[in-house]
């Protein structure tokens, strides 16, 4: 939902995520308008724990990158005309060498590297497409959209897209080699 006719550049973003009057909310910025999340309900939350404990458990010990929580913003884009776009996804992943210094205080300047979308009951078709394009076109190599009712995974790569039902895995290819999460577990099945 649009909150505003106004253009929001990442600073603006900034400011008010910090700001009394928006306390406690989780905001995006898309194009330049700014948009207010809605807190996730219960099996939303625990998916994306369950994927981000177990993404956290393998990159950590492998000394891949980092792993990031639902809160945390990267700049997809940032345009001279100020409208840019800054996303939080579920789960984020940003391989090491992309942060020699560590995860910013700020915002991450980028996309992630790996980015996990879960989709909540209010999600639209259009805004789940609209989330992956933003994406995908900003860098992220690598995007697991999860679909709780019927319990698949869409896997988004550059090259295209595939989808897994509860007979499949997960796994973390060219971006995290070695990572395997069967749908079957991902679902509590």
């Amino acid at each position: 939902m649009a909150v505003q006719e106004r253009v929001y550049t990442a600073d603006d973003l900034w400011a008010l995520s910090h700001h009394p009057d928006y306390a406690g909310m989780c905001l995006e910025l898309v194009d330049g308008a700014l948009r207010i999340m809605t807190p996730a309900g219960g099996e939303h939350g625990g998916l994306a724990l369950r994927i981000g404990a177990r993404l956290q458990v393998f990159v950590e010990e492998a000394r891949l990158g980092y792993t990031t929580a639902a809160e945390t913003g990267y700049i997809l884009s940032a345009r001279p005309d100020g409208r840019d776009t800054v996303r939080a996804p579920d789960v984020g992943f940003v391989a090491a060498q992309r942060l020699p210094d560590g995860l910013p205080q700020g915002y991450v300047p980028f996309a992630p590297d790996l980015a996990v979308e879960i989709v909540s009951p209010s999600d639209t078709a259009d805004e789940v497409h609209q989330k992956v394009q933003n994406f995908l076109r900003a860098g992220t190599r690598l995007l697991w959209v999860v679909y709780p009712r019927t319990r698949t995974v869409d896997v988004h790569t550059p090259q295209g897209a595939r989808t897994l039902t509860l007979t499949d895995t997960l796994d973390g290819g060219d971006v995290l080699p070695g990572f395997t999460l069967p749908l079957r577990d991902l679902f509590g099945c």
